[in-house]
């Protein structure tokens, strides 16, 4: 599920390359969901990190608290018709922003060990660890203990997780078809009308937000570089607006699973005749969305830029707290926060905990279950192992060297003593 620069003045400084993936989150490790962290950590056979970027930071970050605030909605939309408002528009893009720069990062992607094992300790293992522990957490909130473990039926966030590592998985045949987007989109129309595809790996979402990924596999620095141009933020605004309007006429008049993307058209009571339509209506609008909203992401450092790193941690460990709040009954249970007041400060406090959730306190407390290390569980390979060897034998050449530059400067200082 879910998570900045220069003033105008600056805004045709090219944004830096992309850099290697490795977590999800959208924020990697190496770049800085899932997807998904921190100082980038240099691939094999480098020697320096790579400088993060803060356009991308801030991006993640601003996305992050749209998600968790779209969650604070949820609640609201039966009695408000702002609020439903608010958050269809919100779920048009926020996720498909996320999903764009989660493609964008896994460009270089390949089926390097290294590459595998990143994505095993960034992806897998949070996947696996994070479903668990939200199945027991709904035992408990929802007093349903005999919900059962499921990794194959991802629960509630988690769905993110697995449909990156998919995703990413599939990057190498992505870079070799043709026409990669509008192949992906025909996946996801196809996806639309088969409602007997089930709920194994939440295959429905996976295959319809598929063309996102795709979109960020394809994008280069110079495509972010024209959506920062004046005129397209300038643009943005009367979008924006209109969507939002859009979204309040349409609120009562329309079901608000279509922004999920997990269901079939028939699973939704429309003909199948509806899923291409939709289907492709609605990514044109999320793209349209989706640029507009890079195009007022700041590109400078901001006070939040360095809680881009930590977008994951907000993403994961905020559903429990999104969740809590229905299973205990809270909106229920104090009826002012259906005011328009209420629902004021359930933004803000939904904003506050997933930027609270990102930082780097936060951060190291759960890095063993969101970016676990785990080396004792891989073998070196025979290529890391000779470049460890040859760094090793180079350091003590260059030592051996030192110390016989030593021994014969005090050679000479002894003889000119003499």
């Amino acid at each position: 599920m879910t998570n900045t620069l220069r003033p105008n003045g600056h805004q045709r400084t090219p944004l830096p390359p992309a850099q290697e993936a490795a977590s999800p989150n959208p924020e990697t490790r190496s770049a800085g969901p899932a997807g998904v962290e921190g100082t980038p950590t240099p691939s094999a056979g480098k020697s320096r990190p790579k400088k993060r970027d803060p356009f991308f930071d801030n991006a993640k970050f601003l996305a992050i608290v749209l998600v968790a605030c779209g969650h604070s909605w949820e609640p609201l939309t039966d009695t408000s018709r702002a609020a439903e408002a608010l958050y269809m528009w919100v779920y048009v893009f926020h996720m498909p922003a996320f999903i764009v720069i989660s493609g964008y990062f896994s460009r270089s992607f390949d089926m390097r060990t290294d590459r595998l094992q990143r994505l095993v300790t960034g992806i897998a293992v949070p996947y696996v660890l994070f479903e668990v522990a939200y199945t027991y957490f709904k035992r408990w909130a929802d007093e349903d203990p005999g919900y059962p473990i499921s990794l194959l039926d991802p629960w509630y966030l988690t769905w993110f997780l697995i449909a990156l590592f998919v995703w990413r998985l599939t990057t190498p045949l992505w870079k070799i078809v043709r026409w990669p987007v509008p192949l992906a989109l025909a996946i996801a129309v196809l996806a639309s009308v088969s409602p007997d595809i089930g709920d194994d790996l939440d295959l429905q979402r996976l295959l319809q937000f598929l063309p996102f990924f795709v979109v960020g596999l394809g994008m280069k620095p110079e495509h972010f570089q024209l959506v920062r141009r004046r005129e397209v933020r300038i643009l943005a605004v009367p979008v924006f607006a209109a969507a939002l309007v859009f979204a309040y006429w349409a609120a009562p008049r329309t079901n608000a699973a279509w922004f999920y993307h997990r269901d079939s058209v028939q699973e939704l009571g429309a003909p199948w005749w509806t899923g291409p339509i939709m289907t492709l209506a609605m990514f044109g609008c999320s793209m349209l969305l989706t640029a507009g909203f890079f195009a007022w992401v700041p590109r400078r450092e901001m006070w939040f830029t360095a809680l881009g790193a930590g977008t994951l941690y907000g993403y994961l460990l905020h559903g429990f707290l999104a969740k809590g709040s229905r299973f205990g009954g809270w909106y229920d249970d104090y009826s002012w926060l259906q005011t328009p007041w209420g629902a004021i400060l359930v933004t803000f406090l939904a904003a506050g905990i997933v930027t609270v959730l990102c930082t780097s306190p936060v951060q190291r407390m759960f890095r063993f279950a969101v970016e676990p290390r785990m080396e004792w569980a891989f073998r070196r390979d025979a290529a890391e192992l000779a470049r460890d060897r040859a760094k090793k034998d180079k350091a003590q050449q260059a030592q051996g060297q030192a110390q016989q530059k030593t021994q014969k400067d005090r050679s000479e200082q002894a003889q000119q003593a003499e």
